[in-house]
């Protein structure tokens, strides 16, 4: 039996290697090389490696590992990510919760804890939703019209 640092590294073999579009489809290539695993371990491990599903057109996509080429470019990706996966944002006081296509939480989480802000404490991903804590209620209004301009372009 693989250690979870075995199998996760195998994920990023296959994902290089292959179009993986469903994380059904991940753990069939894992089972393909002997690698038993559920479909709720591979959800952990793509959210810990923070993989993130690229669109490869006409509707599809494929996982990959997120690529980031210095801070400088991490704003213009951020907003090109709002402008294409983010659908929606409200606020509750210091909170935000951001929604987007199903898939493209975590991408676009790790690019906002890559910026490393002062107002924002930190965030939580899942498939579709990512749950933002603002330092304050000022700095969440803040971020909120912040994001909005994101969305708009």
């Amino acid at each position: 039996m693989l250690s979870k640092d075995q199998r996760q590294k195998r994920i990023q073999e296959i994902i290089a290697r292959e179009n993986v579009a469903t994380q059904g489809e991940l753990v069939e290539r894992l089972q393909a090389e002997g690698v038993h695993v559920t479909q709720a371990t591979v959800s952990r491990d793509i959210n810990e490696l923070r993989l993130v599903r690229l669109p490869m057109g006409k509707g599809k996509h494929r996982y990959s590992l997120a690529q980031f080429r210095g801070n400088e470019n991490l704003e213009g990706e951020l907003s090109r990510l709002f402008q294409n996966f983010v659908h929606d944002i409200d606020r509750g006081e210091n909170m935000l919760v951001i929604r987007t296509a199903e898939g493209h939480a975590s991408g676009v989480a790790l690019l906002l804890d890559k910026l490393r802000r002062d107002d924002i404490v930190g965030t939580i991903a899942g498939e579709d939703t990512i749950f933002v804590v603002a330092r304050s209620v000022t700095e969440g209004e803040a971020i909120l019209e912040e994001f909005h301009e994101l969305m708009l372009g």
